[in-house]
């Protein structure tokens, strides 16, 4: 303790605070910024068609610039997923804005399809990065009766950022001759500022030490938690096929099947399913996660045939409401999944669990589009995509029988009744 006379002597220094926006406003920007990072990875969707039209590769080099971005976004998510638990959420987000700030130069700049490849799988690096330290700031910095309403943005961000992206690059193709540079320009805009809005929020986490630890990927499922997730594997890969047809592949439908040269028309397909989720998953919220995932189940097998229908038929009408029918699945199960899943373990298992999830989830999503896309030319698009609705159908009829066979046993009785409650 100094003497009253050093203290005379010597001024204490002046410590100055780092200015913050107040929680309210980093609560809006971060969720803006968050869906923006979506919107990003969205807006390809329809422009991969464009590009194919300029550059003239093969189709299944098209679904291969697809895919890529669940290689990056994985590899993020199992190394950095928990990053920010230990550094902080700032460090690790400016990180990942950072770099999803390079691949929209690189979308930018690419004289060809490779630098097209390279642009997605950093874009997939920055949102892995991003998706648990924003999913988790919003629910830190929403006010402290909104809480839920921080876990909502979170999951609608995702959806709803993939849906907005692909229709509004989709418009963009439509009505301008410089679709690439002005969607591109905006997200460097839009990134700049969700720079400077991190930058000025509040911090929500303590440093903690084993930083270095947490980049070893983990991927865990407690023996507690295995036969729920085990149940819901086959369902989540279903899902998640799904969701690359529409976002993957219906573009290609469009031009090759339905013979329609429109970029507002592929936006809108690349729109509707997950937009249709990002709704599904908030009104289903309400229902029980058992409920849910029944009904879930049950419109991935209608969107699927839905989707297969109108591809066979030639109507272009019955495969979109056949997407609609798969967004409604989507929603209800994968979150009903998440729901009947975490209650299973205990806080610090969650992370592993996470990482298992979307290990099964991206993969789902990725693979059988590049597959598909190398099909496409021995078998025909028609054909393929036949194949793939059926194995989508084959994967959530695994998922049903298990899930009834799940109900019919009584492992309820050897649950402690808050995890019985929790998961019913």
């Amino acid at each position: 303790m100094p003497t009253p006379e050093a203290s005379t002597d010597t001024p204490a220094p002046v410590t100055r605070r780092r200015p913050t926006f107040p929680a309210g406003l980093a609560f809006t920007g971060g969720a803006i910024t968050f869906t923006s990072l979506y919107l990003g990875a969205g807006a390809p969707t329809p422009l991969l068609v464009l590009y194919e039209e300029q550059w003239r590769f093969p189709p299944a080099v098209l679904t291969l610039a697809f895919a890529v971005y669940a290689i990056g976004f994985l590899t993020a998510l199992l190394t950095a997923g928990s990053l920010s638990d230990h550094v902080g959420r700032r460090p690790v987000l400016i990180g990942a804005l950072a770099v999803q700030l390079a691949s929209i130069v690189m979308f930018l700049l690419a004289p060809g399809i490779g630098w097209v490849i390279a642009a997605r799988i950093v874009q997939g690096v920055a949102t892995g990065a991003a998706t648990s330290a924003f999913t988790a700031a919003l629910v830190e910095l929403a006010p402290p009766s909104r809480k839920r309403l921080g876990t909502i943005l979170g999951s609608v961000g995702m959806t709803g950022g993939l849906a907005v992206g692909a229709l509004l690059a989709g418009i963009a193709i439509q009505f301008t001759a410089i679709a690439n540079t002005l969607i591109f320009t905006v997200l460097t805009i839009v990134t700049i500022l969700g720079i400077v809005v991190v930058a000025l929020s509040p911090e929500t986490v303590t440093r903690a030490p084993g930083a270095l630890r947490s980049l070893i990927p983990r991927v865990a499922v407690p023996p507690v938690a295995r036969r729920e997730f085990a149940a819901a594997t086959p369902v989540i890969a279903a899902i998640w096929m799904l969701a690359g047809l529409s976002l993957g592949l219906a573009p290609t439908i469009v031009r090759s099947v339905f013979l329609l040269d429109s970029g507002l028309l592929n936006g809108l397909c690349g729109f509707i399913a997950p937009a249709t989720s990002a709704v599904t998953g908030v009104v289903f919220a309400r229902f029980s996660p058992r409920r849910a995932m029944l009904i879930g189940i049950y419109a991935s097998i209608a969107g699927a045939l839905g989707i297969v229908t109108g591809v066979l038929a030639g109507s272009l009408a019955l495969m979109i409401i056949g997407q609609v029918i798969a967004g409604v699945g989507f929603g209800a199960a994968f979150s009903a999944s998440l729901r009947l899943i975490f209650p299973l373990a205990a806080a610090h298992q969650r992370a592993g669990i996470v990482a298992g999830i979307y290990v099964v989830a991206y993969v789902s999503f990725g693979l059988p589009v590049v597959i598909a896309g190398q099909l496409a030319a021995p078998l025909g698009l028609v054909s393929t995509v036949a194949w793939y609705g059926a194995v989508t159908v084959l994967l959530s009829l695994v998922g049903l029988i298990v899930r009834r066979s799940l109900l019919g046993r009584s492992d309820t009785d050897r649950l402690n009744p808050t995890v019985a409650s929790n998961g019913s």
